[in-house]
């Protein structure tokens, strides 16, 4: 059995839709799912439970969401722009958003600091405007001059070798957990990063831009790799892992998803870290030609999205990565002062 039919045999008719229009060009056939793409569970609940206002609360997801109802409303958007669907419910969930947007093109982090005792007193999170703007342009709003005003503020959060903080407080960066940890980066918030990164990968233009690469070599440099994580952000993105946590929100270093973002920005298939990225996921390839996953039925949708990556694979481009590939140590040992 190859996975073709694996797929094809999937109960979701939106995984059916999006392997015969993606990755085996079938579009007349294709289009002759439209019709019962809606009745697919992980979208019909999510359409059934969205408020007057055009938000979704906390029942509709997963897990929890510390920034409310502006994060669980980007999750949502998120869910139903990477099925690439069309519905009013899209529209109305776009326009709560940009309702909530602050004057200077971020989101509030109000809402994260409630309960928090003065803990993680932060004043800037760059969270807090990468995950709404993550769904926003997954549903096609990346060109909007609000959306233009977000991605403005966001590369302003920079620190100067390209990454981005936990957090700022009073010009001070805020402490980076050993996990969340870069390479090549004193203050450099992993999670923040990926969260930046895959936002602007999402734009038409600034995807190629020297911030947005940058910032990729910063993700590119870890060379550990963890298998149990590899899918981890699609299984997510479908419903099937919960959408947990704020700065922990992209704690999983998902191997998958750093190949989609390298696809995004355009890094030459032929430079060694992205080489050596590749050449570790086809390893991870088991029976039937499937991505196994820990939660089985996740497995045929991570296939589906790595061999949609891999098939618009850029070979030569002008974006040669410099950044050293480093053994991961999420908490090194110190070095004695004697």
């Amino acid at each position: 059995m190859s996975w073709t039919s694996i797929l094809l045999s999937d109960p979701s008719p939106n995984l059916r839709y999006l392997v015969l229009q993606h990755l085996l060009d079938e579009h007349d056939e294709a289009k002759e799912l439209e019709d019962t793409r809606l009745d697919d569970p992980i979208i019909k609940r999510l359409l059934a439970s969205q408020n007057q206002d055009g938000s979704w609360g906390q029942e509709s997801i997963m897990g929890n969401a510390p920034q409310g109802k502006i994060q669980t409303t980007s999750q949502a958007l998120t869910r139903l722009g990477y099925l690439e669907l069309t519905h009013p419910a899209i529209d109305r969930g776009v326009e709560y958003i940009y309702s909530q947007q602050l004057e200077d093109g971020s989101w509030p982090l109000d809402n994260y600091q409630e309960g928090l005792e003065n803990r993680e007193g932060y004043d800037t999170i760059s969270l807090q405007t990468s995950l709404p703007l993550r769904g926003l342009a997954e549903t096609g709003y990346a060109n909007d001059p609000r959306s233009e005003k977000a991605y403005d503020w966001l590369l302003r959060q920079r620190l100067p070798d390209g990454a981005w903080p936990t957090g700022v407080t009073d010009g001070v960066y805020g402490y980076v957990a050993g996990y969340r940890r870069l390479p090549h980066s004193r203050w450099g918030c992993r999670s923040n990063t990926t969260s930046a990164v895959m936002c602007l990968s999402l734009h038409p233009t600034r995807r190629k831009s020297i911030e947005t690469r940058r910032a990729m070599e910063h993700l590119l440099s870890r060379e550990t790799y963890e298998r149990y994580n590899l899918g981890y952000d699609v299984a997510r993105t479908v419903g099937i892992e919960a959408s947990t946590g704020f700065i922990t929100y992209y704690a999983h270093f998902d191997a998958a998803q750093i190949l989609t973002l390298v696809s995004r920005l355009e890094a030459s298939i032929s430079d060694r870290p992205v080489k050596n990225l590749v050449h570790y996921i086809m390893t991870q390839r088991g029976e039937h030609g499937l991505w196994m996953y820990q939660k089985p039925q996740a497995s045929r949708w991570i296939t589906y999205d790595i061999l949609r990556t891999l098939k618009g694979a850029i070979n030569e481009t002008d974006w040669l990565i410099l950044e050293p590939r480093t053994p991961f140590q999420t908490y090194p040992a110190k070095k004695k002062r004697f």
